[in-house]
């Protein structure tokens, strides 16, 4: 169960000293109150092959500090996702629009977990499709950098850096998810929701090996926990 205080930054933190490194982001379990529906939600979006569910009742208001992101290869595309979305069940926090960087769109699912298809193409190069090019899981940090190095600690590679902005780490393989860290406050806003919240984040980050909580309150377990997700 990963739970913290979102408002209070830096929690407790499990040591780095004799620790198997992590490799890589392995698993992305999203802990819902009703995994059935759940299953029946992503399955209708259209991502199921990349997130895991898991049954609970840990207690949650307001901003989880995270987002799931999908790039897909044009507008026709993000909105066919958004409406997808929409169609199972899904609320949408800001409408699909062309923007600086592209076109894109944000929704929240019935568990409340939020997402963000987006495309840097401002026109369709073909017709919409339901394929999904990269998933970023988006974690909202109060320091960038300091837990941009605590993640260089645990063996993770950096892929890009944009100073204390935003951190990308490497991928693990073709096909999986990768992670990110951005400012807490500066991704609520463009999520659009209050950056406040207090409780459970509701996800649990697999890795390849020991379990750890890192600075922000974000849970990581080892392979040996991975199965007891359901797979949704």
């Amino acid at each position: 169960m990963a739970t913290t205080t979102h408002t209070t930054a830096h929690a407790s933190v499990t040591p780095v000293t004799s620790l198997t490194s992590v490799t890589s982001l392995t698993s992305v379990t999203i802990e819902v109150a009703d995994p059935a529906a759940a299953r029946r939600f992503y399955a209708a979006f259209g991502v199921e092959p990349y997130v895991r569910l898991r049954a609970s009742e840990a207690h949650s208001t307001g901003f989880r500090g995270f987002t799931l992101a999908l790039t897909v290869s044009g507008p026709a595309t993000v909105d066919g996702f958004v409406a997808a979305a929409v169609d199972a069940g899904a609320t949408v926090l800001k409408p699909a629009a062309k923007s600086l960087w592209g076109y894109g769109g944000i929704v929240q699912a019935p568990d409340g977990t939020i997402w963000k298809i987006a495309t840097s193409a401002r026109k369709d190069a073909g017709p919409a499709t339901r394929v999904i090019d990269e998933v970023v899981l988006l974690l909202g940090v109060e320091d960038v950098k300091a837990t941009k190095q605590f993640y260089v600690g645990r063996g993770l590679g950096v892929a890009k850096s944009f100073g204390g902005k935003y951190v990308e780490f490497a991928a693990g393989g073709a096909g999986s998810v990768k992670l990110a860290l951005y400012k807490r406050r500066a991704l609520a806003k463009d999520l659009g929701v209050p950056a406040d919240g207090t409780g459970s984040h509701r996800v649990v980050l697999g890795g390849t090996s020991d379990a750890f909580t890192d600075p922000d309150g974000f849970a990581w377990e080892g392979p040996e926990s991975h199965t007891p997700a359901t797979q949704s």
